[in-house]
Parts: C-alpha cells; structure tokens; sequence
C-alpha cells in the first residue's frame, strides 16, 4: 500500500482561484470556536476544515445516538454511544493532521467561556436550541470581547442566518427574551421558556418559511424538546455559514448583520432578505410570535 504524506497547501490548491494563496494562509492561521458538534455543528466544522482553517476550539458534552442518523455528519453505526467532540476533533484531525484543537468535551460553562473564547477570530453558534442560557451567555461575552458571531439554523428544508458583529445590534437587544423570575411557578417556567424558544426560532426565521409544509404539527413540542429537523437543511446551513465565516476572516464580502438576516428555503424556492428593526419588539415578529403559538396549541 502506497504511503501519503499530507501537505498543507496540496491539500486544499483546489480552494486557490476563489481565494488567493495569501488568503489560504490567513485561514489556516485563523482560530474559530464551535460550540455543539451536533447537527449544523458537525457539519460547519467540517466545511471550516476543508476550507483549510486550522485552528479550533471545539466544543460538545452529548455522545451519538440512533436518532441522530437522518442529519448529523459524525452518526454512524461505527460511533453510536461515542463522545460527538471525540468523534468530530477525529474527523478534523484525518481532513487536516496539523490542525490545532481544543476540545472542550464536557460543554461551555460560565466557567470555562474565557478559555473556550481565547485567541478566537470567529464564534460559531450551533448549540442545540434548547440550549438557551449558555447561548445567551456566549452571545454577550463575544460582544464584549469583540469577536463577530454567526449562527444559521436549519429550518426545515431551508436554512435562516444571523450574524452579530462588534459594536452592532446584540443578541440581547435582537432576540428580547423573557427572564424567569425567582420566584416562578414549574408551570411559569416551562412556559417562559417555551415562549423563548419561539422568540429564538422567530428571531433566527423572521418569515417562518417552513411553516407552510409542516404536515405534522405534533412533531414541534417546545416544552418535550422535540422539533424536526432535515439533512438538506442541516448542508445549507453549513455552506451558508462557511461562506460567510470566509467572509469575515477575510474581510471581503458584503455581510449581513443583526437585524437583518438571510433565509433560503429550498423547498418553497425562495430567498427572503429579512429586516426587523427592534428585533423580537418589531410589530411584524410580535405578530409571527402569536401566529406561531397559535399554530402549535393546534397540535
């Protein structure tokens, strides 16, 4: 058997023509952090590697399960029951051998963000949904240290992008999430946080797209932490993602930011542009919030 030796530049001369050699280095010199290597997370870290970026934090405490086979990259019958973040660092590591990973396999905690947010020029947000308070908490520390952050879900068969740039519009100021007070009731909680998951998923999806080939509406259920998800989605999320993380590495590229946003829904063959001024306080997404709640209590 013949033996290979990697080289770097060799490895990815086909990306040379959309960028140039010079920025091939940038990019391989370029740290992001990805935090969950699930379903768009396993799939952007696997696009930024063949991209030729070379420097990661990466982060995941889940292991792989049967259920995950329809649209997450590392799930296989080879690692069911196996660490995503151990699986993912290997995968990166076989696409680029002189990649420098850091795992932070038992997830990111207020403890270890400063750590998890070192060095890095690009933060990529693909925590489950329901992951919201660490979301959050990422969200403003990047702010604060002035690191872009990029976030696009996959929305049934399409996906919606949002990016948040230093010294624009925040997380907090787009998104208005509901704070639970001390004091609520198990009920008040679970419906708090339910409707923060809608603010999230109508804030990311401002048109709601994918509402309209929803043919099983039992299937979203907020308080269970069960929503559908799509392999088609979870590859435009990657690709719409990647491009722009090139973008801003490079600085080359119109990016669009918070509170605009993108939504390509390849099912319904449509590109929405999206603006919402005020964010989750715009009139048009208080009204999507009640359509949408309106929509699932018909389940």
């Amino acid at each position: 058997m013949a033996e290979y030796k990697f080289d770097y530049n060799e490895a990815f001369s086909r990306n040379i023509g959309w960028v140039t050699a010079e920025e091939q280095q940038i990019l391989r010199n370029t740290k992001v952090a990805i935090g969950g290597l699930g379903g768009v997370g396993g799939d952007h870290a696997i696009v930024c590697a063949r991209l030729g970026i070379s420097r990661f934090n990466i982060s995941d405490l889940d292991t792989y399960d049967v259920p995950n086979f329809n649209r997450q990259a590392g799930a296989s019958m080879l690692t069911l029951g196996l660490p995503k973040a151990e699986v993912m660092e290997q995968t990166l590591r076989n696409i680029n051998p002189e990649a420098q990973i850091r795992n932070f396999n038992s997830g990111i905690s207020e403890a270890n963000i400063e750590e998890f947010l070192d060095g890095v020029s690009v933060y990529i947000d693909s925590l489950d949904i329901f992951a919201l308070e660490i979301r959050r908490k990422v969200f403003q520390r990047c702010y604060e240290k002035g690191i872009p952050c990029i976030t696009a879900a996959p929305m049934g068969m399409g996906t919606a992008m949002l990016v948040f740039m230093p010294g624009e519009m925040t997380f907090e100021e787009y998104f208005c999430m509901q704070d639970t007070p001390a004091d609520a009731s198990e009920a008040q909680k679970q419906q708090i946080f339910s409707d923060n998951i809608m603010r999230f998923v109508i804030g990311v999806s401002p048109s709601v797209q994918q509402r309209h080939y929803l043919v099983e509406r039992s299937s979203v259920n907020f308080f269970k932490k069960k929503v559908p998800s799509t392999c088609m989605g979870i590859s435009l999320a990657a690709g719409v993602l990647c491009t722009n993380v090139l973008k801003i590495i490079l600085k080359r590229g119109e990016v669009i930011c918070a509170p605009r946003g993108l939504h390509f829904d390849a099912y319904r063959n449509k590109l929405i542009k999206t603006w919402r001024p005020f964010g989750n306080n715009n009139p048009l997404q208080k009204y999507m919030f009640w359509r949408l709640k309106k929509i699932l209590q018909m389940n």
